[in-house]
């Protein structure tokens, strides 16, 4: 114990008015790191000694000083034994200091303050939360407490423990344990950088582990359907009434670029006459709370009047099953059709962006709108994996330059050569 464990006092002149006075300190050590802390007690500097640690002399007042040194010093071994017998606790001179003064009574746990996060979200589900968000924060916790036991073998970690090296450990495991992508992982550590955030603002951590740590995806396709594979969906007759109504409620995402959520929610109050007299969708993001202008497109019309007389919850536009059985409903779409892709419902959403809007020439920034991101940044991820609308930009590119060449003007501009390229300016 004491090979890992110093306790050592030494005075200090600093702040104490009579020359001839000090004030005897308390120091720390453990594993090599320090934590120190005023005992309140002043003592002659004649009669301190260093190398004993303790007052010299016989009188009352030096036999007092001593004894109440004997305590101090016998309560930091009490409460070290006590770290040690506790998994739970995480063993530094700061902690063991914290104890002693008693700042450690409001100490915090790390899935202790989950638990008490997702309470309060739990409660405000359908107002300022989704169900689903809260679902992704409980997974979150989840897997934190799995790594927990499995790197610390215990129930729970002071939130003052977090730092760098826990962050990264952490992403490891996620990735090496639990079999998740890059961008998977990095998702849980931005639920739990916001748990963090929050003890630091209530300054329950000295400092934020996350302050210079950056969490950066890899930038990966999105999976979209191109206009063959739209048109395979839209013919394809199918006899099972839920496939229908699944592929139906799909083609109307494709057509407005609305998320699951949103497109579930979707009523009549959201239907309303836009500014050039027509109908457009109002509705704000559940995801973002951002707000969505959309235009409804004829074909979007026609799914909605197709439902109209069929009786859905809450006023509800359209029959729509849960995110689950939807997806799981796309999957056998899928194989019906011939569609070699993975088929979730927020393909859709992406089909919308790519096939039916960026690449009829819809401006980015009118996408943008419509699909309620609060950056254009996020938008312009669909821009970039739109070859088939470069091929096309060049080609009329390329029309231009022919019909120059076959111009009376263009025999009258100046040429020049390089190798076996010829270039008209």
């Amino acid at each position: 114990m004491q090979d890992l464990l110093s306790i050592l006092f030494y005075i200090r002149k600093k702040g104490v008015s009579d020359p001839s006075q000090a004030i005897i300190y308390l120091r720390i050590t453990y594993n090599g790191k320090r934590a120190e802390v005023s005992t309140m007690r002043k003592v002659p500097i004649s009669k301190w000694d260093a190398k004993a640690n303790k007052v010299i002399g016989y009188t009352p007042e030096a036999k007092q000083t001593n004894r109440q040194l004997d305590i101090i010093k016998n309560r930091i071994y009490e409460i070290y034994q006590r770290f040690l017998n506790d998994d739970n606790n995480y063993i530094s001179a700061k902690g063991i200091r914290d104890e002693f003064i008693g700042a450690n009574n409001n100490k915090k746990l790390i899935l202790e303050m989950f638990a008490e996060h997702n309470q309060r979200m739990e409660k405000l589900v359908g107002r300022e939360f989704s169900f689903r968000t809260l679902q992704r924060y409980k997974t979150t916790k989840k897997h934190l407490r799995k790594f927990i036991i499995s790197n610390y073998n215990s129930e729970d970690q002071p939130v003052h423990q977090v730092d760098v090296k826990f962050i990264n450990s952490f992403i490891y495991y996620l990735k090496a344990d639990q079999g998740l992508s890059h961008n998977s992982s990095l998702k849980y550590i931005a639920y739990f950088k916001k748990i963090i955030r929050q003890a630091y603002a209530n300054g329950w951590i000295d400092k934020d582990p996350f302050y210079n740590f950056k969490l950066r995806p890899k930038s990966i396709d999105k999976e979209y359907l191109n206009k063959e594979e739209i048109n395979i969906l839209i013919e394809k007759q199918f006899s099972i009434s839920r496939l229908e109504q699944v592929r139906d409620v799909f083609i109307f995402s494709c057509y407005t670029g609305l998320a699951y959520v949103d497109v579930a929610k979707l009523s009549v109050n959201d239907i309303v006459i836009g500014i050039d007299g027509k109908r457009w969708i109002k509705v704000r993001r559940t995801k973002t709370k951002s707000m969505s202008s959309i235009p409804l497109l004829p074909i979007a019309e026609r799914i909605i009047s197709k439902y109209s007389s069929l009786p859905c919850d809450k006023d509800r536009l359209l029959p729509v099953y849960s995110n689950q059985k939807t997806n799981g409903y796309l999957k056998e779409i899928a194989d019906l059709t011939g569609i070699n892709k993975n088929l979730t419902f927020h393909v859709a959403r992406h089909t919308f962006a790519t096939t039916i809007t960026l690449a009829n020439g819809v401006p980015i920034e009118s996408v943008s709108k419509m699909l309620g991101h609060k950056s254009l940044k996020t938008t312009q991820h669909y821009a970039k994996i739109l070859d088939i609308k470069l091929a096309e930009d060049m080609n009329k590119l390329q029309l231009r330059f022919e019909d120059k060449n076959n111009s009376s003007e263009l025999k009258k501009t100046k040429k020049k050569y390089l190798g076996n390229w010829t270039y008209y300016i």
